[in-house]
């Protein structure tokens, strides 16, 4: 015995060393390893600022904020200590999460002391700080802040404190007032209302013309919008917060813009016209500091005009019009150029992709195009006379970097496989190009403007390396063809899906499914690109036993507007189908156990694995639904109408796709999981939802996360949530 104990040990010596290590002695991933002490989690360079200069760019380094050159990495100079920021009166340095410098980079503004308010929002104690007279002071003494901003000559910040908006001189240091009508739940200065912030994806609501002499700002006007009442479990007494918060069909703020002039002190109304039921999702200024540009959208969102406007006068005239016969998503980047020629995108060929339009709204040429998406837009460099933007020009599934000049003459920028996002230079000479695929992790890059690689940043191989002691196995994709999944134009298509395995994966067992989804408009989950916390909690359900998948259903993203826009009018129906129509593909694999199927999501993803577990209960027989929409007459306007219209206009289409209608077909294992101060999908969602289960005499496991929001983190409660999901679906799908 002793003999064959000294052989075994040295044997197993011999493999470790030369990597030969069976499967069953890797580490197994532990929720711990994921929520407690994330030991995956990857480096970031963080605090990253371009410079005026366009050749080099702050970080912050640990407690140094430094300058490096884009072309050598060679450190410049150290800006600044950041131990040395400790304010009069204090003892400790103030922390520097975020910072912002003003145009000649002489002062900086740095937010401490921050409270969310919602999604975007929060407000911050800023502190000013001076590099040439090093003096750090308080931006104002009179309240927290929220978006204080330097004009463009760096000569004024402006800010927005209870509902109005301010401006502090830093020659003098005075602080202006400038709207003065500012109150709790009617009139919003300077700051977006809770609709548009969500739903618009902006926050701070004020914008300074080019020669810092104006400011353009929206006024909003909530007095008719409906409050919403949220309960705060704390102290002996539970507190109730009130907000506006317009559901579908119901009444929005009520929109104005204005140019605030700082000689005159005089603000002009800008014309956006009579009907008042509109939306005013962007304001930008052009290049001229007298003309101010307005995209203008009708209440169903099918109907978009540019309005250029005179600031000084406040007269408006349509330069641009279109009009769309299911939706149009807002214009997120028109790029002016000089003499305010301009460059938008646009699905109008059924793709996403650039238009040049001349100051009077005449096309002049259509920049991209192809069976293909341009996904985001980078910026315009007057020196190339090219746009820089990113596209899924190779597959949905990837995200590469091209530039485009003013004739259509495009070239690729960066074209590795995954997903690259690049912030440039300000003369778009360098960028820092990030890339990810579905198993590596950032790998961060400094590149030339054609593309070619400087130098790395931060490769991230310690967490390359410490995966290979982990029993991992990798997300791969593949495709699902069904005879049921067909476009409006009779054309069948396939969806994108990708697979987590068994580590010890045996084609000769069978294994339970767990659907992760989300499957929202124009949403993707199937992409190459780094999953975050998903990928390993997905990859500890996979140790487990369980192969874990994901499907891009009809109405994703990167695939065209009629593929995005199909389920207009009847969302989660076609969703839903496509989710049943990948689980009856899956049932047919052999080493599927088709009678365990489950499906997780969350907020769309809650809705889209409560209505599989009701109208998809013969193939599902579990399902976890984490602060789900129930019915859409309880969401907000913005988001639902777009894909909706109004219930007074659709009535069907939003009550036979609610899973509150369908709850007579359960019958397997439904775990129903809410924050109960969602500001987002109210908590009401699953009280509705439960008046329904309970009805119609069916059984479910139900949590409620006590003050906790749409994300449902803090207090330990992130880890909690997916302790119990993981116990969830062992006890459904193991057992």
């Amino acid at each position: 015995m002793k003999h064959s104990k000294s052989l075994l040990l040295l044997l197993s010596a011999f493999l470790l060393a030369f990597g030969f290590v069976a499967k069953s002695q890797e580490s197994k991933i532990t929720i711990d390893d994921i929520y407690t002490h994330p030991v995956f989690y990857p480096k970031m360079v963080y605090g990253m600022n371009p410079l005026k200069d366009g050749n080099t760019y702050a970080v912050i380094d640990d407690s140094l904020l430094n300058v490096y050159r884009y072309k050598t990495g060679e450190k410049i100079k150290t800006l600044l200590n950041l131990n040395t920021l400790v304010p009069e009166g204090k003892k400790h340095p103030i922390p520097v999460h975020s910072y912002m410098l003003n145009s000649d980079e002489t002062k900086m503004l740095i937010p401490t002391e921050t409270e969310a308010i919602y999604r975007r929002s929060s407000k911050s104690e800023y502190y000013l700080y001076d590099f040439k007279t090093i003096k750090l002071e308080r931006l104002s003494p009179n309240g927290k802040q929220l978006f204080a901003t330097f004009s463009p000559d760096g000569s004024m910040v402006a800010f927005v404190r209870e509902n109005n908006i301010f401006v502090k001189s830093l020659s003098d240091g005075s602080e202006k007032q400038i709207t003065f009508d500012g109150k709790t739940n009617e009139i919003i200065n300077g700051v977006a209302d809770w609709v548009y912030e969500e739903e618009f994806g902006f926050a701070k609501a004020f914008f300074w013309s080019p020669d810092s002499k104006k400011i353009a700002y929206y006024r909003f006007d909530e007095s008719l919008v409906k409050e919403f009442q949220m309960e705060y479990f704390t102290g002996l007494y539970p507190e109730w917060y009130k907000f506006k918060y317009p559901k579908a069909g119901e009444d929005n703020s009520r929109i104005e813009i204005y140019a605030y002039d700082l000689a005159s002190a005089k603000a002009t109304k800008i014309d956006i016209g009579t009907e008042t039921d509109i939306y005013v999702p962007r304001v930008k200024w052009t290049e001229d500091p007298n003309v101010l540009s307005l995209q203008r959208m009708n209440r169903l969102q099918n109907h978009l005009e540019i309005l250029f406007a005179d600031a000084a006068t406040g007269a408006t005239k349509v330069i641009y019009e279109e009009q769309n016969q299911y939706y149009i998503d807002v214009i997120d980047a028109i790029l002016f150029l000089p003499e305010n020629d301009f460059v938008i995108n646009s699905e109008k060929d059924g793709y996403n992709h650039l238009y040049l339009y001349d100051k009077n709204g005449k096309l002049l040429r259509q920049l991209t195009q192809g069976n293909w998406d341009v996904t985001n837009i980078y910026g315009y460099s007057q020196v190339q006379k090219a746009v820089f933007y990113q596209s899924a020009e190779k597959t949905p599934l990837d995200r590469q970097i091209y530039k485009v000049d003013l004739k259509g003459k495009k070239k690729e920028i960066v074209g590795i496989a995954g997903t690259n996002n690049a912030t440039f230079s300000t003369n778009f000479n360098y960028f820092i190009n990030t890339n990810t695929t579905a198993n590596t992790p950032h790998r961060i890059t400094v590149n030339q403007a054609d593309g070619k690689e400087i130098r790395v940043l931060e490769d991230n191989a310690a967490v390359v390396e410490k995966l290979k002691n982990y029993a991992i196995s990798p997300k791969t994709f593949f495709t699902i063809s069904h005879p049921d999944i067909v476009l409006p134009n009779g054309e069948n298509v396939t969806l994108n899906a990708w697979k987590i395995l068994p580590p010890d994966f045996d084609e000769n067992k069978k294994y339970p499914v767990l659907f992760h989804v989300y499957s929202g408009p124009g949403s993707q989950t199937v992409q190459n690109a780094w999953g975050w916390n998903d990928y390993f909690w997905e990859q500890m359900l996979a140790q487990k036993g369980i192969i874990v998948v994901s499907v891009d259903n009809r109405g994703t993203g990167a695939r065209g507007e009629i593929f995005k826009k199909m389920t207009y009018k009847e969302l989660g129906k076609y969703e839903t189908e496509d989710m049943i129509s990948a689980a009856k593909y899956l049932a047919e694999l052999p080493y599927i156990d088709a009678e365990r199927i489950g499906i997780f999501g969350w907020s769309y993803g809650g809705f889209m694995a409560t209505s599989a577990i009701t109208k998809g209960a013969d193939y599902f027989s579990t399902a976890v639904a984490v602060a789900p929409v129930t019915n859409w007459r309880y969401y907000d306007n913005i988001y639902t109408e777009r894909f909706m219209q109004r219930p007074q206009e659709n009535a069907a289409g939003y009550d036979d796709n609610s899973p509150i209608n369908h709850v007579d077909k359960l019958k397997g294992n439904y775990l129903l999981v809410h924050g109960s101060a969602d500001d987002n999908v109210h908590y009401q969602n699953t009280m509705e939802l439960i008046k329904a289960l309970v009805g119609a005499d069916k059984q479910f496991e139900l949590m409620i996360y006590p003050d906790k929001n749409h994300s449902i983190y803090g207090g330990n409660s992130r880890k909690h949530l997916f302790i119990m999901i993981t116990n969830f679906l062992e006890k459904h799908l193991l057992n």
